[in-house]
């Protein structure tokens, strides 16, 4: 196995690296630190499985390399994950578990809510609670608390300032440059043409858009692009259950968000543009495996029936039938 983890991230880099060499000799486990052009030798490679999870950008660029080279690979992207919350739901605890799941490592996960779809009629009351729930967790002043966290380079902190609308924002928006860090923040009146719409947020900001009826859900996603997570808060079981049918997406949670990928019980991947294959668990070892397929043939006995020439025997038309 040959790891190549993020250059983004070079301190958790060299703990990887450091702990594999404790562990394994590197005739069994390799780690290539490093950025673009490491990465491009290792793709001129050839190897007999490639997993990777990233961008989609990246995801193209690998599952290109792994065609030239007929190689299977296993891609976990991401994508623009939706949280759709009904009028039926209990709207303070849905806020506290949407906020810990968009906040968490400052929304910096590859399965965070990247926007709410929530009826129009209780748009007002889960936003007040979202915000209530934000200084719940994280205090009034976020940026000084120590358990907040950062962003990961400036380069994403300066693409994600670039997406948050000043006049939109109804909580947070504050940010902290030498320190890398931005304020959970939450925008309303967000339209699907806004700049933060157009691509995965990928940190600790949360839009939220309306629907006047549950039906105009199906419809606003259809289209779009396959997000690898989804997030339904309901009370109504047929809501529930028709979201879940009707809409592809990678994995999820009902009334939840996030957890659904902390379990080995179950496969997590994506589908479509979030990626593809699995992984967790059983579904882990059977990624990074190939079922082999044999015949054991015992010679001690051999029917002739299945040798030619079939029309000389007085069987022949009886099997000329069964291998029609």
């Amino acid at each position: 196995m040959v790891l190549k983890p993020s250059a983004y991230s070079p301190a958790t880099s060299r703990i990887v690296a450091e702990l594999a060499a404790e562990c394994f000799p590197p005739e069994y486990v390799a780690v290539v630190t490093g950025g673009r052009k490491e990465n491009a030798k290792l793709l001129e490679q050839k190897f007999d499985m490639v997993f990777f999870t990233g961008s989609q950008a990246v995801g193209k660029e690998v599952l290109r390399h792994c065609a030239e080279r007929l190689t299977p690979a296993v891609l976990e992207l991401g994508g623009k994950s939706p949280c759709i919350v009904d009028a039926t739901v209990n709207l303070k605890l849905a806020a506290r578990r949407i906020v810990f799941g968009k906040y968490l490592n400052c929304g910096q996960t590859c399965v965070a809510p990247d926007y709410i779809l929530c009826d129009r009629s209780v748009k007002d009351r889960l936003a007040d609670a979202i915000k209530a729930e934000i200084v719940r967790q994280y205090g009034v002043d976020a940026l000084s608390n120590p358990d907040y966290g950062r962003i990961v380079n400036r380069k994403h902190f300066d693409r994600l300032m670039g997406l948050i609308d000043p006049d939109k924002v109804v909580i947070g928006g504050q940010s902290d440059p030498d320190a890398l860090r931005i304020a959970p923040t939450v925008m309303d009146r967000v339209g699907w043409d806004d700049p933060v719409m157009g691509e995965e947020i990928f940190g600790p900001i949360l839009p939220i858009l309306t629907f006047d009826r549950f039906e105009d859900v199906f419809t606003l996603l259809r289209g779009r692009q396959k997000p690898l997570a989804l997030y339904i808060f309901s009370k109504d079981k047929a809501h529930i259950r028709a979201v879940t049918s009707r809409i592809s997406f990678g994995g999820g949670c009902v009334n939840d968000t996030v957890i659904h990928l902390a379990t080995s019980a179950m496969p997590f991947g994506g589908v479509g543009e979030s990626g593809m294959g699995a992984y967790h668990g059983v579904r882990g070892f059977e990624a990074f495996s190939h079922r082999k397929s044999i015949v054991d043939k015992k010679m001690w006995i051999d029917l002739p029936m299945r040798y030619q020439p079939y029309a000389r025997k007085l069987y022949g038309p009886l099997l000329r039938v069964f291998l029609r």
